[in-house]
């Protein structure tokens, strides 16, 4: 008779390892220990990503990555794509501290996963933590897209209050873009979702839009620093604190005084000196 390899026990042993390895503070060997289970039974998706873990406890981020990606991998081939995006969004907040391109990365992929179950509720707010770094990251042609596609998710899953929030990003990431035609479109194509017109999502970015194609300064001042834009997700909110008129703007023009020219002169002197815009 042959002896045939016991996979299964031997994939016991170096789980109990391990753990063993990991409660003695012995990463790099708990590590080990977690490939080499993963190895018995190559479709052992949970082994990989504990050796992954172990990796990110030893700041060995990038490897760590690796092998949770691997692992999710697996987990969609074995038909638990759930637990898939689980992991790629874990990978993504472990990374998000030192890499924010990975983490994107790492958010729209589980997004997709989550899409492709028709999860749409969990893939929008994975691809809203995607939506977000690729803000801080000044990527704001990417940004324009994702959040269009984020919104596209909300509306039709009919979750219409966070469409409106979601308009309101699109219009702060499509003037940073310097294109207003844009960003009225995203206002336009907004009134289409119910309850917007003439809420104050609505009237607010009517207003950002009237000042910024006016060159109105302080009207643009008042709806940035309201509390509506003040108290969003901190990326949008320093958007909007951020966000200037085209060529510099311009101060309303003081009151003019009926008696005599002074107040007339002063009001003039006033004017011309934003004239060419602010310096």
């Amino acid at each position: 008779m042959k002896w045939k390899p016991d996979y299964d026990s031997a994939a016991s042993e170096y789980a109990k390892a391990a753990v063993a390895f990991k409660n003695a503070k012995q990463l790099e060997q708990a590590k080990d220990a977690y490939l080499k289970e993963a190895e018995c039974h190559t479709n052992n998706r949970a082994a990989l990503e504990q050796a992954g873990m172990m990796l990110k406890d030893m700041q060995r981020m990038p490897e760590a990555i690796q092998y949770i990606e691997k692992a999710s991998t697996m987990y969609v081939e074995n038909g638990t794509p759930d637990t898939a995006a689980m992991a790629l969004d874990r990978a993504g907040k472990l990374i998000e501290p030192v890499d924010l391109d990975k983490a994107v990365h790492l958010y729209q992929q589980a997004a997709s996963v989550f899409e492709n179950e028709d999860r749409l509720r969990q893939a929008a707010e994975l691809l809203g933590k995607a939506s977000r770094l690729l803000v801080r990251l000044r990527r704001f042609d990417e940004a324009a897209v994702s959040l269009q596609k984020e919104k596209n998710m909300y509306k039709e899953i009919e979750n219409y209050p966070t469409c409106f929030k979601k308009t309101i990003a699109q219009v702060l990431v499509q003037l940073h873009r310097n294109d207003f035609v844009a960003a009225d479109k995203c206002v336009r194509e907004s009134y289409s979702i119910p309850g917007f017109s003439g809420s104050e999502d609505c009237v607010a970015m009517e207003q950002l839009l009237q000042a910024y194609d006016e060159q109105d300064e302080d009207q643009m001042s008042r709806v940035c620093n309201s509390p509506l834009l003040k108290y969003m997700d901190n990326d949008y909110a320093k958007l909007a604190i951020s966000l200037m008129v085209p060529g510099g703007g311009k101060k309303k023009k003081s009151p003019i005084t009926p008696e005599g020219d002074v107040g007339g002169t002063q009001a003039a002197e006033e004017e011309d000196e934003y004239a060419g815009g602010l310096c």
